[in-house]
């Protein structure tokens, strides 16, 4: 059976696990595609388009749900969008690329092991300086990276208290729709031909978001799904550090 089959699987499985926690999903599908080899510049504008809508459809869902907050999200994004714009723009040296991409998966994998900072019995108000300047530096880091930034701002916002987790996951799919449209128009979209298996691998991804989105903001949990993707990830994240 062809690779591309078993790369529509992986990412309709992964798009259906991040838009459970209303994530885009950017860092496993791109542990998926350095899994199976494809070069950076194949897959790089691809990546960004599948976080926008598989982050929308999280977003809408919780926000559905009734659990956005619009006072805990707009001070990060007023910053995070210009510094993602600007992130993308930096050419970085593929060795270098491969291990930062190599390091940012060990925090969703972390993250999908339920380690990382647990929800506080209530919240706190937060400054606005320091969520503006959090903001640009998530933000950058995203354009740099060419994911939404969501992995590092959802456990953000739960450690400082200044969320609980169901009010996290919009901020941060709203967060990562936006910076991942940023980091799109700083790229070379322009100059990137979509073949008929990538939009394959589009609808693979939005299908899964549409599921995950559903059953997430409904409470859904799947520890087992869970674990295994983190499993992919680790090894993703070795060979992009040791092997590329």
């Amino acid at each position: 059976m062809s690779p591309d089959f078993f790369i529509a699987l992986a990412l309709l499985v992964i798009a259906f696990l991040y838009g459970s926690v209303g994530h885009g999903g950017a860092s496993g599908y791109i542990a998926i595609f350095s899994l199976f080899a494809l070069p950076v510049v194949d897959y790089k504008p691809l990546v960004l388009v599948m976080n926008i809508f598989v982050s929308g459809i999280a977003f809408y869902q919780f926000y559905k749900a009734g659990y956005f907050k619009w006072n805990l999200c707009w001070p990060f994004l007023i910053t995070s969008i210009p510094f993602a714009f600007l992130g993308s723009k930096i050419v970085i040296p593929g060795n270098v690329f491969h291990l930062m991409l190599g390091i940012a998966l060990v925090f969703p994998m972390i993250r999908l092991v339920g380690w990382g900072p647990e929800e506080k019995d209530s919240t706190i108000s937060f400054s606005l300086l320091s969520a503006m300047i959090w903001g640009m530096v998530l933000g950058f880091i995203a354009g740099m990276l060419n994911i939404g930034g969501g992995i590092f701002l959802s456990p953000l916002l739960i450690l400082l208290a200044w969320a609980k987790a169901k009010e996290a996951a919009p901020v941060s799919s709203l967060f990562i729709m936006c910076n991942s449209i940023a980091g799109l128009m700083g790229s070379a979209i322009l100059y990137y031909e979509f073949t008929g298996m990538s939009f394959v691998w589009l609808l693979a991804a939005v299908g899964g978001g549409l599921a995950g989105a559903f059953w997430g903001s409904n409470r859904f949990n799947n520890s087992q799904v869970r674990y295994t993707l983190s499993a992919v990830m680790g090894i993703a994240s070795i060979k992009l550090i040791f092997f590329m």
